[in-house]
């Protein structure tokens, strides 16, 4: 038997369900069913799920320490007011180019979001990472196709991400201060030619990595040297985001995908897009603030 437990969170099946987090303050979740334009909310204290209808595709937030909310879209970044909705462009990326859209992303202990951008039609390379802080944003790695994996070391000295298109995930030093790269990427893991892709990731107390395996059914555990330790089965073909929830971060939610399935796998397998809640040991953490001025 598994020392893991899955549950469906919410019956809310996304076609393309990423950028699972967590607010303590509320003790809420959120996530994004991003070519809906869909952002979901669950409030764990009546576990109850919300949409929010948004005007474009969205894939990522961010916290802000006076209770605003950093959303990342196919045209830059949002500022949100969780009370009303109401959204306001802080930061544009790419907001003239109509091939992309933004991905994953993460925010570093100095509360910079790394945020990263690619095509809808997972056009080769026509993404890239950006780095965003105190109104500032560069480009650090350009020529991406599905980057992926982004999370950081608790102590600000290491970043982790990944081009889900060559399947290997990759580690650079950063700044503490500033979370900007310090010196070449190099490979933390590779998983070139095994079956599925890595997803969306997250980084542990303990320095243990948690990457969605796209296409695999699984959450798999890396250790700090690189070495996958463990895989936990979540019962969806497409997992895509995981995150830590709950006061003490010791539970995990996992989106997920139906997008790319075929019609009679969704019938016989109706939890494949829903947003999962597993219990288990985790010694997780919870994502700074961002920081925007």
């Amino acid at each position: 038997m598994s020392e893991y437990t899955t549950t469906i969170l919410s019956n809310e099946a996304c076609q393309l369900g990423e950028g699972a987090t967590y607010d303590a303050r509320t003790d809420t979740a959120w996530w994004f069913d991003i070519t809906e334009s869909l952002l979901f909310e669950h409030s764990f204290a009546d576990d109850r799920t919300v949409r929010h209808p948004l005007p474009f595709m969205a894939s990522q937030l961010s916290f802000l320490e006076d209770g605003r909310q950093l959303v990342a879209s196919e045209t830059g970044l949002h500022l949100r007011d969780p009370s009303n909705g109401e959204l306001k462009l802080l930061q544009a990326i790419e907001q003239q180019n109509p091939v992309t859209r933004s991905n994953d992303g993460r925010v570093h202990p100095s509360g910079a979001l790394w945020i990263g951008t690619m095509g809808k039609a997972l056009e080769p390379r026509a993404g890239a990472i950006y780095w965003y802080r105190g109104g500032t944003l560069r480009q650090l790695f350009p020529g991406i196709t599905i980057p992926n994996a982004i999370c950081f070391a608790a102590d600000g000295t290491r970043a982790f991400f990944t081009d889900t298109a060559n399947g290997r995930i990759m580690t650079v030093e950063t700044e503490t201060a500033t979370g900007l790269p310090i010196g070449d990427p190099t490979v933390f893991n590779d998983s070139q030619g095994e079956v599925g892709g890595v997803d969306g990731a997250v980084l542990d107390a303990e320095g243990l990595i948690w990457n969605a395996r796209w296409g695999a059914g699984r959450i798999d555990v890396y250790n700090p040297a690189g070495d996958r330790v463990r895989s936990v089965e979540v019962g969806v073909r497409q997992p895509s985001c995981p995150a830590f929830v709950g006061r003490h971060a010791d539970r995990m939610i996992v989106t997920s995908a139906r997008r790319g399935l075929d019609h009679s796998v969704v019938a016989g397998e109706p939890q494949n897009g829903k947003t999962l809640l597993l219990e288990g040991r985790f010694k997780g953490r919870h994502d700074p603030f961002v920081v925007i001025a």
